[in-house]
């Protein structure tokens, strides 16, 4: 009776301080992801207050949390929708892999970490956070930018993604053999092939099936089925996110949007409590050695997607400005690195891994806002200067060129962009 009371008291007094933080973080206008990192760090080992009886519980929780934010990622996609912009947009996908995942991955060999914890850290620095890029662009006033749909394509584009890496990260992790590793990662690729065939195909008759009018029947069933597709996966080392994933896919219409609308409050509440575990796991003490390589790897990493953004927007035909926004909006990094770093917390492959991902995710969760919202005019001040020098009257005793000698060389260049109306 006694521990049942103090269980009580300590998750009440959690869920109750994660509030707190989520008013104080939207009165700030700001992310809530670093606010309940750093709650997990105040309540974890060598922490200011360490748990003692609701930490299993939290652990619990932290899985559902990690299972719901993956299936309400998977309700905001059809299966076409993903289909189409793995056509349209793959080379945007493969350069965003690249440019990301590769400063992550060579960071952990310099570091000595092993090739594990590269794959681990690459998949930390490549995937951006699509809770608080959408959440920006709702605050900014851009879903209806030209840009938008590039930004989103390359999000939808990450996320399918990660039905093909986390389940390699798993058996790796697992430490299974090479072997083990193809069976697994073949199983993956089938099902997750079979269910985009089934949902296309047949989404309309599993939506009837699940749908219902009655809201208590509606989230049982769906709950009920992510947690045990999820289970299975996981049983079959496929991981329970991609199984959670994969399910919010094949939903569509009106259950679809049922279950996101009946979803969200538990989304957000088992959410809070993942980022608060991570941080439970995550010694504070242990992080001052890893802040220099992880406010490093944020500096790279914000210009690489920067360029990443940039570089698919002009593939797009996006003007100026709208690419230095795409490129500032997709720099933001949250809670899909800290699912990828909590795996191998879990496993325990490297106990820096778990701190260096932590502070980075605290300075990129933190620098992405203001990257979406200042790198464009930045980028357009400096140009513009730029241009102003460039265009600087010639000292006098200089030769003056004559108009008809400039002539052949501006017939090569390029007609100046046109001028496009776009949100500012």
């Amino acid at each position: 009776m006694h521990s049942s009371a103090i269980f009580l008291i300590e998750f009440g007094a959690i869920i109750l301080g994660l509030g707190l933080l989520g008013r104080l973080a939207g009165r700030l206008q700001f992310s809530p992801i670093p606010l309940y990192l750093l709650a997990g760090l105040a309540f974890g080992e060598g922490g200011l207050l360490p748990l003692g009886a609701s930490e299993e519980f939290v652990a619990i929780g932290a899985e559902i949390g990690v299972v719901l934010l993956l299936l309400m990622l998977g309700l905001e996609y059809s299966a076409s929708d993903l289909v189409s912009n793995l056509k349209s947009q793959y080379p945007a996908g493969l350069v965003d892999m690249l440019l990301n995942a590769v400063p992550g991955a060579i960071l952990a060999l310099l570091l000595g970490w092993g090739p594990v914890a590269a794959v681990v850290l690459a998949g930390v620095t490549w995937i951006s956070s699509s809770g608080v890029i959408a959440k920006v662009l709702n605050d900014l006033g851009r879903l209806g930018n030209r840009e938008t749909p590039v930004i989103l394509s390359i999000l939808v584009l990450e996320d399918l993604a990660m039905a093909v890496y986390l389940p390699i990260v798993t058996a790796l992790l697992a430490g299974v053999g090479l072997a083990a590793g193809s069976v697994t990662l073949a199983v993956a690729l089938g099902v997750a092939g079979l269910v985009l065939f089934v949902a296309v195909r047949y989404g309309r008759v599993i939506s009837r099936f699940v749908s219902s009018d009655d809201a208590e029947k509606l989230l049982l069933v769906v709950l009920g089925l992510t947690l045990l597709v999820a289970g299975i996966a996981q049983q079959l080392q496929v991981s329970a996110a991609v199984g959670a994933f994969l399910v919010g896919i094949a939903l569509s219409g009106e259950a679809a949007e049922g279950a996101h609308n009946l979803l969200a409050p538990l989304r957000d509440l088992f959410a809070a409590v993942f980022f608060v575990f991570f941080g439970l796991h995550t010694d504070p003490q242990s992080i001052p050695p890893v802040i220099l390589p992880a406010f490093v790897l944020a500096v790279v990493t914000a210009l690489t997607k920067t360029a990443t953004g940039w570089w698919a927007a002009r593939r797009a035909g996006i003007s100026g400005r709208g690419r230095w926004r795409a490129g500032g909006t997709l720099v933001a990094r949250g809670e899909f690195s800290i699912v990828i770093a909590g795996l191998a917390v879990t496993a325990g492959i490297e106990p820096q891994l778990g701190p260096l991902a932590t502070s980075y995710v605290l300075i990129l969760v933190i620098l992405g806002p203001l990257t979406a919202r200042y790198t464009e005019p930045v980028a357009l001040r400096l140009t513009r200067r730029k241009s102003s020098e460039d265009s600087a009257p010639a000292p006098r005793g200089s030769a003056a060129v004559p108009a008809s000698a400039l002539a052949p060389a501006l017939e090569t260049l390029e007609p100046a962009e046109d001028a496009k109306t776009e949100r500012p």
